[in-house]
């Protein structure tokens, strides 16, 4: 390995380790805060110093990580923040002798924090899951010697060799050669594409047989793969309207209370003839009662209800963000491979000349393909051994021709297996009046077989519908929701499984940037758009979509890139996540209101001079502890 790769790999380590500290420590830290709160709470009645220097230390341990963060971004934005006015809510509380008030809103805040800052973190990791796809090294090929180069060295124009089982480490022309490419990370089709001369091979996808000699045609940096990349960075640094709403209302927040507080420190004394005493305490008042501790317990707990409650049932929310938007989705589109399919080609349909018998046939058919480790083949061995072959024979000899099929003697007769150009075209298209062009028209992917030069049987092989898949739509439609499906499939492929799966609408031939424009246009059209997808090409569409929803067995990319995960990969469990979603809104929408009543009529009784400390933080604790109660039903 050079010393250039070697450097990148070990600072993406060393940044990687350095981030899993700070989100642990936050996390840690807000914990140890909260036992120093119940050791001094419990010490209260028995010590006077020892409970205020445990309540001391808990506030900065826990509110030094938000504290810096608020003063900083201060700084910076010249904007005071929720964070400054929470550690300010928590100073006016000890300062008038209520420590333990103060502490606890250190504690839900420091809590907040660290969920907070383990979340934007997460989103990075399908960058360097993205990354690792990409080879780092390419065999160049110049004045006819190999010579192993790193990537970012390729020029357009370059040749470079790649062998069996290698990932294209650039986009290109093939000038020698052929050989089938798993192109599923860009186009998301599980079956694999031949490829031959002057065919494009792109960056990130898999040479599966032959050899092939590659022309660069892009740099690294220019690469379809690489663009993928950047639309996942791109779609993730947009912030969603509401998420600038709550940045807009919580600046005019803080400057509210403070301005507030300010004036009642001074105020009331000259206009209403307050003593000192009485306005430092009644400002002392307001900045308690005003903090938002209601406000956010409102939400927290609730989310994290309904997060617990969808884990029994397994949905994997990543955040509480992606479950509150989930509840006003208006439309959903779904990957086709992987996802409405279960991702792998199946026999469907086998027909065998009717002199013949179809079980021995089957059964050499199986051990020829059983040499081959082609999806198309590995299909056939599957269904062979589900008819009961499980003792196949071993070929005599055996050619496998790139692109093209599989040509094996069995017992000195010569067998051939593959496209009907291969085993003979007309030949084929005559086999059962052309029976093999109809299975074709329905989506499905013929393989014929020749014997001694003879089509005697034909294969018909397709990714089949998800048997939960019909189900979820149904269910989902019922919900009012429009459903469409995105594929790279052709048209006749896209249109038989939309037919299949009663899918509202289907787009097919779509390249990952194809897909991410249509969630661009859906959102125009229906305002919340999620997308369901398993695989890497889904990375960027999952990442524009208002909710991003990726199947549990899925790549890791798409795990990472998503905000919801169907761990148990059932399509049905959508509708549920939705419902769960509207529930909780309503919840969190009642639990705001009653706040917010609350605080107003404590600020209220606050200036009219009937609240006391003890009644306000009576009233504010308790309206706390209601709503943290309301928020908890969501776990049933």
């Amino acid at each position: 390995m050079d010393a250039h790769v070697l450097k990148s790999e070990k600072s993406i380590a060393s940044r990687n380790y350095l981030e899993k500290i700070r989100i642990n420590s936050e996390l840690v830290a807000a914990i140890f805060s909260g036992i120093l709160i119940i050791i001094a709470w419990i010490l209260e009645g028995n010590m006077s110093v020892i409970p205020i220097i445990l309540y001391v230390v808990a506030f900065i341990i826990g509110g030094f990580a938000k504290a810096k963060e608020g003063i900083e971004e201060t700084i910076v934005t010249k904007k005071l923040n929720v964070e400054m006015l929470m550690i300010f809510a928590a100073i006016g509380s000890a300062s008038i002798g209520y420590w333990t008030e103060g502490a606890i809103l250190i504690f839900i805040f420091s809590i907040s924090g660290a969920l907070e800052t383990y979340t934007m973190n997460k989103s990075r990791a399908e960058i360097s899951s993205l990354m690792e796809l990409q080879p780092e090294k390419a065999l160049r090929i110049m004045n006819d010697k190999e010579e192993l180069v790193h990537v970012e060295e390729l020029n357009i124009g370059d040749h470079i060799l790649i062998k069996p089982g290698e990932r294209v480490p650039s986009d290109g022309e093939i000038i020698k050669g052929a050989s089938t490419l798993d192109e599923s990370t860009i186009t998301g089709e599980s079956i694999p594409v031949t490829k031959s001369k002057l065919d494009q091979v792109f960056a990130g996808t898999v040479n599966l047989n032959g050899s092939i000699t590659v022309k660069i045609t892009k740099t690294s940096k220019d690469t379809l793969f690489q663009k993928i990349i950047e639309l996942v960075q791109s779609a993730q640094s947009e912030k969603s309207p509401s998420q600038l709403f709550i940045e807009r209302f919580e600046s005019v927040y803080v400057k509210i209370v403070l301005v507030v507080v300010g004036v009642m420190m001074f105020l009331p004394h000259f206009v209403l003839g307050w003593s000192w005493t009485e306005t430092l305490y009644r400002a002392m008042i307001l900045l308690v009662v005003a903090s938002p501790c209601a406000l956010v317990a409102s939400i927290m707990p609730a989310t994290l209800s309904a997060i617990s409650n969808g884990a029994k049932k397994g949905l994997l929310f990543k955040g509480g963000v992606h479950l509150e938007q989930l509840g006003n989705i208006h439309a959903i589109a779904f990957d086709k491979t992987g996802t409405l399919t279960r991702g792998m080609p199946e026999v469907t349909d086998m027909f065998v000349d009717d002199e013949l018998n179809a079980q021995a046939i089957l059964r050499i058919v199986a051990s020829i393909e059983n040499e081959s480790n082609h999806p198309l083949a590995n299909a056939i061995v599957r269904y062979g051994k589900e008819q009961g072959h499980d003792k196949l024979l071993h070929p005599d000899s055996l050619d496998d021709v790139p692109g093209w099929g599989i040509k094996a003697v069995v017992d000195s007769r010569t067998w051939k297996i593959g496209k009907a150009e291969f085993v003979g075209k007309e030949a084929a298209n005559n086999f059962l009046d052309g029976y093999g062009k109809s299975l074709a028209k329905n989506g499905k992917t013929v393989i014929y077989v020749s014997l001694e030069n003879k089509v005697i049987a034909l294969f018909a092989l397709k990714d089949k519908v998800r048997i939960n898949a019909i189900k979820a739509i149904e269910l989902l439609k019922a919900e009012g929701i429009h459903t469409i499906m995105l594929t790279g499939d052709s048209e006749e492929t896209a249109k038989n499984i939309a037919s299949e799966s009663n899918i509202d609408e289907y787009i097919a031939e779509c390249l990952p940037v194809h897909k991410v424009e249509h969630i661009k246009k859906l959102k125009e059209k229906y305002k919340h758009v999620a997308m369901v997808g398993d695989g890497i090409n889904d990375a960027p569409a999952l990442a524009t979509a208002d909710v991003g929803i990726s199947m549990g067995e899925g790549t890791d990319v798409a795990l990472e890139t998503s905000d919801v995960v169907l761990m148990k990969n059932n399509l049905i469990r959508i509708s549920e996540a939705i419902r769960l979603s509207k529930r909780m809104n309503k919840i969190i929408k009642q639990n705001i209101a009653f706040s917010i009543i609350v605080i107003l009529l404590l600020i209220a009784s606050n200036f009219f001079q009937v609240l006391d400390l003890p009644l306000g933080v009576i009233g504010h604790e308790g309206s706390t502890i209601l709503v943290i109660l309301n928020g908890l039903r969501l776990l049933k």
